[in-house]
């Protein structure tokens, strides 16, 4: 398979991934967040499939296309794994979706980052809530629920927060 092919196919599945838990957590209050930024296609995917949702974006360093780029008050500058708590403290609750997609092509890199992301990620998600994640982040007390019809088995993570 092509690198275009495997991407076209990578997009599609976070496509069909997003579209799904947005019907997840429509009864879940809560806000949405969104690990990497990147060019802002996703984040402005979420806008759209969910209008008058609070999405906080968690970022490194700005990059995005100036449209899909969230105001300051929904922007956390800095390590994912430093921010998470300091977003949960400042918004006083957890977060009905989580969003990740901050993985390489390196498993052993993948592998520490979600070590690392796993008890901050944790500690962000309210009960009953949703976590997409295109690396493998096992949690205890987290369910992992079966792709949506049309994604490939581990092509993204779907976790529930059963806590």
């Amino acid at each position: 398979m092509s690198r275009l092919d495997s991407f076209i196919r990578r997009m599609k599945a976070q496509r069909a991934c997003l579209d799904w838990a947005a019907q997840a957590i429509a009864d879940l209050p809560g806000p949405v967040f969104e690990l990497g930024l990147g060019n802002g296609r996703t984040y402005d995917h979420l806008r759209e499939i969910l209008p008058g949702r609070d999405i906080y974006v968690f970022e490194q360093v700005i990059k995005a296309h100036p449209n899909c780029i969230p105001p300051d008050d929904r922007l956390f500058l800095g390590d994912a794994v430093e921010q998470l708590p300091i977003a949960r403290d400042r918004l006083g609750e957890g977060a009905a979706l989580v969003h990740t997609d901050l993985g390489t092509g390196d498993d052993a890199a993948n592998r520490r980052l979600a070590a690392r992301l796993a008890a901050p990620l944790a500690g962000a998600l309210r009960p009953g809530g949703i976590v997409l994640a295109n690396i493998e982040i096992p949690v205890d007390r987290w369910t992992r629920l079966p792709e949506p019809e049309g994604v490939q088995k581990d092509r993204y993570f779907i976790y529930r927060d059963d806590g």
